[in-house]
């Protein structure tokens, strides 16, 4: 083959279509089977407990993750400049960590929006 770089495309695309079929399918699968049990499935969908949305969810975590990587960035680069670091090191190193620091900041952050809500 010419161009391999081609075929991650449509790869990438297979694994997101897996993820939401198999989400759903697990999802419809689970329900029928409490409907076939006699219970409700209003139980998915508690009143009296308050859910946050998942958009906010989504949200929250998505800027807590471009946050640590932007951070991750500046950080990387004081460390090239001030300490002479080599670049292939720390430029990845420091990045996925401040980004692995931002999304447990938004579990954190979406945890308290639940209590909060």
């Amino acid at each position: 083959m010419e161009n391999p770089e081609i075929i991650i495309i449509p790869i990438m695309f297979g694994v997101i279509f897996g993820i939401f079929y198999l989400y759903i399918s697990a999802r419809n699968k689970e329900r029928l089977a409490l409907i076939e049990k006699g219970a409700e499935a209003s139980i998915f969908y508690g009143k009296n407990k308050r859910i946050t949305p998942i958009w906010k969810v989504i949200v929250i975590n998505l800027a807590f993750l471009l946050m640590g990587i932007g951070l991750g960035t500046l950080i990387a680069e004081g460390f090239v400049k001030g300490f002479g670091m080599d670049e292939d090191v720390a430029f990845p190193g420091v990045i996925f960590f401040m980004a692995g620091l931002g999304l447990f900041t938004g579990f954190y952050a979406t945890k308290r929006l639940n209590k909060d809500a």
